[in-house]
């Protein structure tokens, strides 16, 4: 990539990945300015630090619904993360509601089958995948909890 990181190209990769500076300055280097295969190699960083996190308690968290547009399928999740900072945040939130939608139409018949299954909104990702990413990106323990899911 000739020249300087573009401040725009960083501020982007920034608010779609959360991840810090330097992390985007070395993935834009290394996939040579290409955003995808940057954001790829963010993604793949910041699901690896969530392994690290993994024993750290998690207690804080939301609860989230929803009910699918014909009203007759309806889903409800439990996501811990560990401090009520990030159980604040829109990013979190919109994670547990994700999650939800995904229980809504998937009907997983465990835990395991839910985290092992292809994200609705992305096919190349899984749900576990999904879960380590966001733990990467708010550098908590993130963790599912219970969760049901009721059809008419």
């Amino acid at each position: 990539m000739a020249g300087q990181l573009s401040t725009e190209l960083i501020k982007e990769l920034r608010e779609k990945t959360g991840a810090g500076i330097s992390d985007i300055k070395k993935a834009l280097e290394e996939s040579g300015g290409d955003v995808d295969k940057a954001t790829a190699l963010i993604e793949r960083k910041l699901g690896s630090l969530a392994g690290k996190r993994a024993g750290r308690e998690a207690r804080a968290g939301v609860i989230d619904a929803y009910i699918h547009s014909n009203g007759k399928i309806g889903a409800m999740v439990e996501l811990f993360c560990e401090t009520d900072f990030v159980s604040r945040n829109a990013d979190f939130r919109e994670l547990a509601h994700d999650l939800a939608m995904q229980l809504a139409a998937m009907d997983p018949v465990d835990e395991q089958t839910f985290l092992e299954q292809p994200f609705i909104k992305e096919q190349n990702k899984s749900v576990r995948d999904l879960i380590n990413e966001a733990a990467g990106k708010f550098g908590e323990n993130i963790k599912l909890g219970k969760f049901i899911r009721f059809e008419l």
